[in-house]
């Protein structure tokens, strides 16, 4: 069995490759990686993460995700759109996240648009879920890791949405591992445990 066609852990369970070894990184893929998500909040933290992420490794922000949460506030948007530059200062400081000014005040930027995306439309979810057909998650016939995009149609165009509202850190490859990590699109692997 190669690498790109799934990975056999120690458990003799068959994982999506990515998920490697680490404990943190097989919970994540067995238990919310591409199973869909329709809580704001929820919703709302992985837009924090994913920004986060950027430029990064997925593995670099889920070790940090606990020290994310705190200096947050617990992916409570409003808090979080409340921020000031004092926050921000904080935020610069707090050793346990990515200290990148940009991304630390595009969260923020982030949080007070996903409150006008609420009123406007009810809540975050339903603008995200509007986008896909039916609003139901979109299941790839992935056979290989290989065979998964790194942007697709619809990512380029929630993408470019968003872009216009204003968003920062929400490019189309952002915007489709934002999809796969709330399941709007399920790229699990056919022969993959989590399918």
């Amino acid at each position: 069995m190669t690498q790109d066609s799934g990975l056999k852990t120690l458990d003799s369970i068959i994982r999506c490759s990515w998920a490697g070894s680490d404990p943190l990184y097989i919970k994540y893929h067995d238990e919310e990686w591409g199973k869909p998500v329709y809580d704001d909040k929820t919703l709302f933290e992985f837009l924090i993460l994913e920004g986060a992420q950027a430029g990064l490794s997925w593995i670099t922000i889920l070790r940090r995700r606990e020290n994310y949460r705190k200096a947050f506030a617990g992916f409570e948007v409003e808090k979080v759109a409340a921020f000031t530059e004092k926050d921000v200062e904080r935020l610069m400081n707090d050793e346990g996240i990515i200290r990148n000014r940009l991304k630390v005040n595009g969260a923020i930027t982030n949080a007070r648009l996903f409150i006008e995306i609420q009123k406007e439309f009810g809540s975050f979810s339903k603008y995200m879920w509007n986008f896909v057909p039916d609003g139901k998650p979109i299941l790839n016939s992935i056979e290989k890791m290989s065979d998964v995009p790194p942007r697709t149609e619809l990512s380029d165009r929630i993408s470019k949405d968003m872009k216009k509202r204003g968003f920062k850190f929400f490019g189309t490859t952002i915007c489709y591992a934002h999809m796969q990590a709330t399941g709007m699109v399920n790229d699990h692997l056919l022969n993959c445990c989590a399918r």
